[in-house]
This record gives structure tokens, C-alpha cells and sequence, in this order.
């Protein structure tokens, strides 16, 4: 399998996405803005963020900034953003989304998702993302944590089917359901949390696996997830570690141990609906846009 940091995959509407991109969760707008020109310095071509996150203004400028110093386009570039929880529904998705893209510094995301399925509106929300599409201000729409129950109910409603669907994925966390469910559909399955922290990158286990190719268990891990046909997205805040993140393409995991690791699911995630008061869960926690100091 011949990959390169800038290999593409083929989304369901024809548009081409990078496989490995840099994700900015939990990084303050200064953090952002440096991660941000030092993966695009270094040639990576995606970047996810969501408003959630509170960094989209960092992003933003890290991405204007980038594009200059490197010679690059606009379209060089594919840009990930998110809906709100709080800013769910049909109105309320088109109004804040045009806030979005002034902090993006930018006219159109390459990818819109919904963050998370809010009950009694992600039906009106992605109604909102079709005609943002229509509209040319996303070139591909999708979902993040929708189990395939609400990934039901979009298909059966929507007339523009979903690229992608975003979910917490790493070798301890796999969601093979969904992952079957998405490819049947011609749906990517997208990876937050690639690395999974310190229980999955201290594992034993995939210690062994990437002593063999000399690799640290982090590369391996990307590696797992490209050749499973996964696009992910590390995050970091340190220049070095966004290099060696994309230092995945001068070894390929043997089709022995691409098995092993993906016999490594617990079918545990850190985060789901019971967490949030949005889902009916009275003793949840309402989502609310993160706020780092800068």
C-alpha cells in the first residue's frame, strides 16, 4: 500500500480529503495558530477544529498565516469545522455558522460537521448543513458520535447523505459496528483521539509491535489507522512531535500485526451520550464552548 502525507481519499460526493491531518481539541487560540503553521510548514494538508473547542479565531489566523509563508492556497488546505451543540436547530446553525467562518478567515470549510447528535434537533441541524452545501459554503457535510441508530434516521431523512462520521477510534476504542455500518454506506469513518492517551500509548502490547519497526508506539497507531482505511487526526502542540506524527509513510505494518492490534477493542469510549444533559440525562453535563487562556 503506497501512501504519502498528501494521500487522499474520495469522499461519497467526489471531494478528495487527506487522510492524516492535525486536530487542535483542548489548545488554546495561540496554541492553535503556532500548531497550525508548523503542520502546514511541514506539509500536512487538513485541519480539524470545531467552535466547541474554542480556538476556531487561532485557527484561523495560524491557517491565513501559514497559507502566506508557504506559497499556498486556500484550497491547499482542507478545513474541518463543527456545529455547536448549543447553536443546534435549522435557524440557529445558519446564523452562528456565518460567525465561524469570520473566525475561520475564510468563505467556505472543506468539511462541516454536526459535534454531536442533540436530541430533538439534529434532524433540523443537518438540514441546515444540506443548505449550507448547496450553498457553497462547505464542500462536504457530516456527523460526529452518531451511533448507527441516528446514523439511520439522517440517511432516511436527508437528501444529501452523509460523508463522514467522525468518532472517538483507537485501538482500544474501535467501533466496529459503526465502522461496518460506514463502509456499507460509503460513508469514512473519521478518528478523534487516534492516540487514545496514555493507556493506549503505554500499551505493552503495541510497545512490541513498534519495537519491530522502529517506530514509536504513536506512529504505529497512524499507521493502524491508514491502512485500515481510516482518516485521523493527531493532535499536538509540540513541532517535533507533528513531524515524527507524519513520519508514517517509509513502513508498512504486516498484514499479521494490522490484525492484532485491530483484536486489541475493550469497545470502551471516554465520552457518550449518557454524558450530556442534552441527551435526557438529567445528572449530564451541558456542553459549553471551551475557554483556554491564551
Amino acid at each position: 500500500m503506497t501512501l504519502k502525507l498528501d494521500s487522499t481519499v474520495t469522499l461519497n460526493n467526489g471531494v478528495k480529503m487527506p487522510q492524516l491531518g492535525l486536530g487542535v481539541w483542548k489548545v488554546n487560540n495561540s496554541g492553535a495558530s503556532q500548531s497550525v503553521q508548523w503542520a502546514i510548514k511541514h506539509g500536512y494538508k487538513a485541519i480539524d477544529t470545531a467552535k466547541q473547542y474554542g480556538n476556531e479565531k487561532g485557527v484561523g489566523e495560524g491557517l491565513t498565516k501559514a497559507l502566506a509563508d508557504n506559497n499556498l492556497k486556500r484550497e491547499d488546505v482542507f478545513l474541518t469545522t463543527k456545529i455547536f451543540n448549543g447553536d443546534q436547530g435549522y435557524d440557529s446553525t445558519l446564523e452562528n455558522f456565518e460567525g465561524q467562518l469570520k473566525r475561520l478567515q475564510t468563505d467556505y470549510v472543506d468539511l462541516l460537521l454536526i459535534h454531536w447528535p442533540v436530541s430533538g434537533k439534529y434532524l433540523d441541524t443537518w438540514r441546515a448543513l444540506e443548505k449550507i452545501y448547496r450553498d457553497g459554503k462547505a464542500r462536504a457535510i457530516g456527523v460526529s458520535n452518531f451511533n448507527i441508530a441516528k446514523m439511520k434516521d439522517v440517511i432516511l431523512h436527508a437528501s444529501i447523505k452523509p460523508a463522514v462520521n467522525q468518532m472517538e477510534f483507537n485501538p482500544l476504542c474501535q467501533e466496529e459496528d459503526i465502522k461496518e455500518f460506514c463502509d456499507k454506506h460509503n460513508i469514512y469513518l473519521e478518528a478523534w483521539s487516534p492516540l487514545g492517551g496514555g493507556a493506549v500509548l503505554g500499551d505493552k502490547r503495541l510497545k512490541a509491535i513498534a519495537d519491530k519497526y522502529h517506530k514509536s508506539v504513536a506512529q504505529v497507531i497512524l499507521r493502524w489507522d491508514l491502512q485500515r482505511g481510516i482518516i485521523t487526526i493527531p493532535k499536538s502542540v509540540h513541532e517535533e512531535r507533528i513531524v515524527q506524527n507524519s513520519d508514517i509513510y517509509d513502513f508498512e505494518l504486516s498484514d499479521e500485526d494490522v490484525a492484532e492490534i485491530s483484536g486489541f477493542d475493550t469497545d470502551k469510549r471516554s465520552l457518550w451520550y449518557g454524558d450530556f444533559l442534552w441527551s435526557g440525562n438529567p445528572d449530564g453535563f451541558a456542553d459549553s464552548v471551551e475557554v483556554w487562556d491564551d
